[in-house]
């Protein structure tokens, strides 16, 4: 779908745009290209796409895996690309908001490859809740909002780190991302964007029991990001616990969330799991 195809549809009046919705479509088939190829796709492939919008990255999504699952929350586009794609066997097309379905539905995602324009405003919670999920995608490749994707792929010791880097490296490991400028969507953002590949680590870093107390663990942690992270986590746990567990970890009193590695908070979650 090109940018000219792109504006006649939306200039035709059957379907306007929603600002709550944050609606930008991408419409750069060079970047298209570059994100459907992160998926390293084959036709056994499972993909899941999460706002589809107009459908650009759809069809080359088609194209490349045997099955693909899009969910769209504006009812205006879901009949739109219903009616585009009628004839695509490969294309299951919901009409929901799609952090709803995924919440509400307990679902084997181990076989499946997220490949998505993510609406900016609900991007992070949806990779959240995948990759929380019991049995979360095999690949995430999402389009996000620049600041977002550097928070995602960002390490200790940096302002961009945080809850969500920590959050989503548990399971995955990055793979590298690449800038989308705002030029290539329609209507322009007022902010640019990036594509990031996270993949699945084959072997957990923490039993499936203790990954609530890792979250929890870490959302104590950046809670008051100024705050020394002992202090914070004797809210939850025995003062004399905490203070024994970072002695033995190795891991300074003084020690704030930000200066925490991955390692050391899966450490902290493993000598703290026992008091849950």
């Amino acid at each position: 779908m090109t940018l000219t195809e792109m504006r006649e549809i939306l200039n035709s009046g059957e379907i306007q745009l929603t600002k709550s919705l944050g609606q930008n479509f991408l419409h750069d088939i060079g970047q298209l290209r570059k994100i459907a190829a992160q998926g390293e796709l084959k036709p056994t492939d499972n993909v899941l796409e999460i706002g589809p919008g107009l459908g650009p990255l759809t069809e080359l999504l088609l194209e490349r895996a045997g099955k693909v699952l899009a969910i769209e929350k504006d009812w205006r586009l879901f009949e739109f690309l219903r009616d585009r794609h009628k004839n695509a066997g490969n294309l299951e097309l919901i009409q929901a908001d799609a952090l709803d379905f995924i919440r509400a539905e307990v679902r084997d995602w181990s076989d499946w490859k997220l490949v998505a324009n993510l609406p900016y405003s609900v991007a992070s919670p949806i990779l959240v809740e995948l990759a929380q999920a019991p049995k979360p995608p095999e690949r995430l490749v999402a389009t996000l909002q620049l600041e977002v994707a550097e928070r995602i792929l960002s390490e200790a010791d940096s302002a961009e780190y945080g809850v969500l880097t920590l959050l989503l490296q548990l399971r995955y490991a990055p793979r590298g991302s690449f800038k989308i400028s705002s030029s290539s969507f329609f209507p322009a953002p007022n902010v640019d964007s990036a594509c990031v590949t996270l993949i699945r680590r084959p072997v957990e870093l923490l039993p499936a029991e203790s990954v609530p107390v890792f979250a929890k663990i870490v959302k104590r942690a950046f809670s008051q990001r100024r705050k020394m992270m002992l202090k914070l986590l004797k809210m939850d746990w025995p003062a004399d616990k905490v203070k024994k567990v970072f002695e033995s970890s190795g891991i300074s009193a003084q020690a704030r969330g930000e200066a925490c590695s991955l390692e050391q908070f899966i450490t902290l979650t493993k000598c703290l799991s026992n008091n849950e």
